[in-house]
């Protein structure tokens, strides 16, 4: 193994979030294109099923994983529950995540209900940030997912959340959108 590969592997195991291309880069001071060859070859060595963790692109870098099926074990390390997502919760997030960015009074116009406890309780676990402020009346905040969003499904971006022609694939009552009305219609944010 080359000493670059090591160095790589060991930035990453150490490494609290995951490590972009562009930080590896730099903390290594070598060119994207030797960089990349390096995490490439460390992927195809660490591949999910060959060993109780592998290499894994989440949230714009990298970072180690651990293989599924040894969760039942490792949950036994872990001395804190793990967070149980209400259905109230997994409402705003996927409409957070696929309508964003977005007020709360959208949200609260999409689920029906008052949203502000669920959200507040996604921005206490770093599911959610505040994008700023939309240029309407009232000024209200805007919100998105966080990188650790991305980190905690595993996803590398956005665009890895399924589409809602997968959605439908598996249940053909999920085709129908609700449309948002203008912010205006839908109520302040106050």
């Amino acid at each position: 193994m080359t000493e670059l590969k090591r160095l790589i592997e060991a930035y990453i195991f150490a490494a609290e979030t995951p490590l972009s291309l562009e930080r590896l880069c730099a903390l290594l001071e070598k060119p994207r294109g030797e960089v990349r060859v390096a995490i490439e070859q460390l992927s195809t060595e660490y591949a999910p099923g060959q060993r109780g963790f592998y290499l894994a692109e989440v949230a714009g870098g990298y970072q180690y994983r651990t293989a599924a099926e040894f969760s039942p074990w490792l949950r036994k390390l872990s001395k804190e529950r793990p967070f149980r997502f209400s259905q109230a919760a997994l409402e705003t997030l996927a409409i957070i995540a696929y309508r964003q960015p977005v007020t709360r009074a959208e949200i609260e116009y999409l689920r029906g209900v008052d949203s502000g406890g669920v959200m507040k309780t996604l921005l206490e676990k770093n599911l959610l940030r505040i994008l700023g402020k939309k240029e309407s009346p009232g000024r209200p905040l805007v919100y998105g997912t966080s990188r650790y969003f991305l980190e905690l499904f595993g996803l590398k971006d956005l665009s890895q959340l399924p589409t809602l022609k997968e959605f439908s694939d598996l249940d053909p009552d999920l085709v129908e959108a609700v449309p948002l009305e203008p912010a205006s219609e839908a109520g302040s944010d106050g």
